[in-house]
């Protein structure tokens, strides 16, 4: 996942062309003139060194979400598959795999 990824409007990512966002331990990717968008929660985290040799905390158990954007729908029915991942690299890859196949890329 080497993507080219851009800072916009001075705290939204944009990632493969569409905006990576985050608040808290909550992150969602996509718009809202797609079909469907990735939502995905950070139910545990983890203390890792970095480079400096510093800790820092990163999401460690994930729940993700592909979720329709028809808000006509209910909150129950707008989830259209959903599942769980150790790790945001692995939870953001299988979800924009899922997230490309369901919006028709």
């Amino acid at each position: 996942m080497a993507e080219e990824k851009k800072i916009i409007d001075g705290q939204h990512i944009m990632f493969r062309g569409k905006p990576l966002i985050r608040d808290g331990n909550t992150f969602c990717y996509g718009t809202m003139a797609d079909k469907y968008i990735l939502f995905m929660m950070a139910l545990s985290s983890r203390k890792v060194a970095d480079s400096d040799g510093n800790e820092v905390e990163v999401p460690d158990k994930m729940i993700v979400q592909i979720l329709s954007t028809d808000t006509t729908k209910s909150p129950m029915e707008r989830v259209v598959k959903q599942f769980d991942r150790t790790g945001l690299y692995d939870a953001l890859d299988i979800g924009l795999i899922w997230l490309e196949r369901l919006n028709g890329k």
